[in-house]
């Protein structure tokens, strides 16, 4: 399986991309679709309800404004990405792409400084998010994302609507089907009032996405405890109860840092008469842990949903580039010897990676020595041929007429059942090339450096290698489907014969009167005569013994290992003939002949653009590689698992 690590740090990456560019949160953004599909947290809480110190405390560090009244005023997505201990901390803010933040009091003035920036000295709020990352060895990897504290009444300097205004805004996160809900209340005030859990209510009235986090358990009034919530009978939720013992004003103050706060917290617990049992179960530490547990489980179940929309996203976009036209040149003998030196030059590239001048082409080699080996040993022979199916398909084989010499036809049946595994690994070795070679043509098309000025031929290409390659694996695919077919149409017989002759008492086990098989060697007169001093190689068997099928099944086994055997080595050859030989001697052959067909206007529209049109298509051409790469980390990661 994928470590959970793995995965989410797959979509911090993508969230991360999709920040760098695109400005998430404006209405035109090209990457919600994306961002949306993948999962985060929403802090949300009331004003006051101890939500900046609950991050704090998930963070490990005192990086966040502070102040009366409402502080948080744009959505403040953090993406905690956990490092080898040892490294340094720090933090980069999405619209700082490179600056690295060591110190987290300038964090905190950033943070201050960027809300500035949107909705000036003022009281009032903004939709668009602040995008920060933090790399520590303290952190587990987790996207959470603090919103303004709810309220339910404008103060002085604030619009009428702000209260609906904050309610709306912190809806249009928490509404998603993706977005977790970690729902922030006070222990000292009563759960019924909760603005958290009643918005938390309203949109996932199961409970299934929201955690219930309460906050400020050492300030309740001597006497009372919060074990009625905390155990899920005051209310309960499909997701666990979390408390959480904040620092003190005082110890803010003091400036206590958050290492020495946690301890408190742990201590706390750990001696507290009411929460004493559940201490293993409470904490900031816990939570966070709790949470990107949770988080791991919500990617896995998204894959194939997030995959999908990926490759319709891709599609779309290739589409759009393909839209966009191209310029027009001038002389169109010339555009044709350029457009071809080009592509001359990118296939010298591809072939260097492919012979090994360029790092690369040894991964095709790995797929064959690694990959398909090892799919061919998890093939799911021992199910197939367990004794119970032996004895289910040979029966079936036999029909109301058992069989007297051999059980051919059920030998016949659970062999052709055995080779059919064999297409699985034969097409996915196609398919492990085929993305090699893909990411080949990518790279290649990367490193020609005369290739770099004209995006649009990059483009042609590109699509003109995908087409290539794509036809090289379906006529590969094809061939080893045939490799594998031949081997089901046609048995090895000298195999079978090899084998000792079973003649099979036909009798049930146990009968009385059931009658003696006879032996018989083939070939062997003498044999058949039952003449002394003849040693006959058949095995007398009863067909109802449960070492004949064993023996059945012990003989399938050795062919179908044989067969493997032959696959192992033939399929590499039938891959490397259809795709590697035809990629290098063939890959732009098409385009080639495409290309001279065209007239002056279609060849410029290859090597010049209007400035307006060359920036729309590097939008657009980014935008491609940020799903493309998505897709390939998904595709990795899937590997893995």
């Amino acid at each position: 399986m994928a470590s959970m690590e793995s995965l989410i740090g797959l979509v911090n990456r993508i969230q991360r991309a999709c920040t760098a560019l695109g400005d998430y949160g404006s209405a035109d953004n090209a990457f919600s679709s994306l961002w949306d599909a993948l999962p985060s947290v929403a802090v949300v809480g009331g004003q006051s309800s101890g939500k900046s110190s609950v991050l704090e405390s998930i963070v490990g560090r005192d990086f966040l404004p502070r102040g009366s009244g409402i502080v948080t005023r744009r959505p403040l997505v953090l993406q905690l990405q956990q490092t080898d201990k040892g490294q340094q901390e720090y933090a980069e803010f999405g619209h700082l792409p490179g600056r690295k933040f060591k110190d987290f009091g300038m964090v905190r003035q950033e943070i201050q400084e960027e809300t500035d920036r949107i909705t000036g000295r003022t009281k009032m709020i903004s939709p668009v998010p602040i995008h920060l990352s933090i790399y520590s060895p303290n952190v587990v990897n987790l996207t959470l994302i603090d919103l303004p504290g709810l309220t339910k009444v404008a103060v002085e300097g604030q619009s009428e609507s702000i209260v609906e205004d904050i309610e709306n805004m912190v809806r249009s996160f928490v509404e998603k089907p993706n977005c977790i809900i970690l729902a922030i209340s006070p222990a000292n005030q009563d759960i019924a009032t909760s603005d958290a859990i009643k918005l938390a209510k309203e949109v996932d009235p199961a409970g299934e996405r929201t955690f219930g986090v309460l906050t400020k358990l050492d300030l309740m009034d001597k006497g009372t405890n919060a074990l009625d919530v905390l155990e899920g009978r005051a209310l309960r939720l499909q997701q666990p109860w979390v408390g959480i013992v904040n620092r003190s004003q005082a110890d803010i103050n003091k400036n206590t840092d958050m290492m020495s706060a946690r301890r408190r917290e742990r201590e706390y617990f750990a001696t507290s008469p009411d929460y004493g049992h559940l201490a293993s179960k409470m904490g900031s530490e816990y939570l966070a842990k709790l949470l990107s547990m949770h988080l791991e489980s919500v990617i896995k179940a998204r894959i194939p949903s997030i995959t999908s929309m990926i490759n319709k996203s891709i599609d779309e976009l290739e589409s759009e580039l393909d839209y966009l036209g191209r310029p027009i040149a001038v002389d169109a003998g010339a555009q044709l010897y350029t457009i071809l030196e080009l592509c001359r030059a990118f296939d010298k590239v591809f072939k260097e990676h492919l012979d090994g001048g360029r790092p690369g082409g040894d991964r095709i080699y790995g797929v064959f020595d690694n990959q398909l080996p090892a799919a061919l040993r998890k093939l799911p022979f021992d199910r197939h041929l367990s004794l119970q199916n032996v004895r289910k398909v040979v029966s079936e084989a036999d029909g109301y007429q058992p069989h007297l010499i051999a059980p051919e036809q059920g030998y016949r049946r659970l062999i052709e059942g055995s080779l059919n595994y064999f297409r699985g690994p034969a097409e996915a070795s196609v398919d492990a090339v085929h993305f090699v070679l893909k990411e080949l043509v990518r790279k290649s098309i990367g490193e020609t450096k005369e290739l770099k000025r004209f995006p649009s031929l990059q483009v042609a290409i590109a699509g003109a290698a995908g087409e290539a390659l794509e036809k090289f694996r379906e006529e590969s695919k094809k061939t080893v489907a045939r490799l594998v077919e031949m081997e089901s149409s046609y048995l090895t017989v000298d195999f079978f014969r090899k084998l000792p002759q079973e003649v099979v008492n036909p009798g049930n086990p146990g009968h009385p009167g059931t009658p003696v098989s006879t032996k018989v060697e083939r070939g062997n007169p003498a044999a058949s005569r039952g003449e002394r001093g003849v040693t006959p190689s058949a095995i007398n068997v009863d067909r109802y013994a449960e070492g004949h099928f064993r023996r059945i099944g012990s003989n399938v086994s050795s062919y179908v290992n044989m067969v493997s055997e032959t696959l192992r080595l033939t399929i590499p050859k039938a891959v490397v003939y259809c795709q590697v030989k035809e990629a290098k001697q063939s890959l732009l052959n098409y385009f080639y002949t495409q290309i001279g067909k065209k007239e002056g206007k279609q060849l410029a529209e290859l090597l010049d653009e209007d400035p307006a049109l060359m920036e729309k298509r590097l939008q657009c051409a980014k935008r491609l590689e940020l799903y493309k790469a998505a897709r390939d980390e998904i595709d990795a990661v899937a590997w893995v698992r």
